[in-house]
């Protein structure tokens, strides 16, 4: 697995990595480190299966709307994704670049009886050995990658035709670096400092081009809005100002 992860990984960034490995521990704690995600979750969630389901016509009051579809969590984590993905049935590979995130991701899938393929590896790594998948969940980590457009193509490479690509990452403008750095680094201390670099964030229409000259469709693209005051997330058509998702198809 060392030699595959040394043959690609030309998009990867050591130093972010590194933060996301120092962290590793508290991948389930609601309220430790990566309380954001616990509680952007249920919102990523209903995005998520919902793009899916109409895509490859699933029913989604079923008990495991998603079997028969194989799919891939790049910058798995800890599982956070990755496990309800299984739950509703779909072949789960998850796979990260940050070697110390896999065993807290195995052990807490073993715990809860699931049975997913985490791997220490990355998407150009997956792509190069001929991988491909129906799904590939990209969600909060182009922002994170040394050459954005790179590793997107690599993701491009992994689906098969007409599958269906997920990507979540942050704008970029004053908003956004007053609340996902100031506001969740700085004032709630959500987040380690420096967890994120403003200029790495993207906005909307730059992911957009970003997606098309990787080869992908861009078909829908919302918004996950923070409600201070109901202390929750919502999908927005309109409001892409701080955290967004894309959804885009294979040819």
């Amino acid at each position: 697995m060392e030699s595959e992860m040394q043959a690609a990984q030309s998009t990867i960034d050591p130093a972010e990595v590194a933060k996301f490995e120092a962290m590793a521990a508290e991948w389930w704690d609601p309220n430790g480190k990566f309380k954001p995600l616990h509680m952007l979750n249920p919102c990523r969630l209903d995005y998520i299966t919902a793009q899916i389901a109409a895509e490859f016509d699933r029913d989604l009051r079923e008990d495991r709307p998603f079997a028969g579809l194989r799919l891939l969590d790049i910058g798995c984590g800890g599982g956070l994704l990755s496990e309800p993905m299984a739950r509703r049935g779909a072949t789960v590979i998850g796979a990260d670049a940050a070697e110390g995130n896999l065993p807290v991701a195995r052990l807490h899938a073993e715990q809860g009886g699931l049975d997913i393929d985490y791997r220490h590896t990355t998407a150009e790594a997956l792509a190069d050995a001929g991988e491909t998948f129906d799904v590939v969940l990209n969600m909060e980590v182009v922002e994170h990658v040394a050459d954005p457009l790179d590793f997107l193509t690599a993701c491009r490479r992994l689906l098969k035709p007409g599958g269906l690509h997920l990507c979540s990452t942050i704008n970029r403008n004053p908003k956004s670096f007053a609340m996902a750095i100031l506001g969740a680094e700085y004032v709630m201390r959500w987040l380690p400092k420096g967890t994120h670099d403003w200029s790495k964030f993207i906005t909307p229409d730059e992911l957009y081009d970003l997606l098309k000259q990787a080869g992908l469709s861009p078909v829908d693209r919302k918004g996950f809005v923070f409600n201070p005051i109901a202390w929750s997330w919502s999908i927005s058509d309109r409001d892409l100002s701080v955290n967004y998702v894309t959804a885009s198809l294979a040819p």
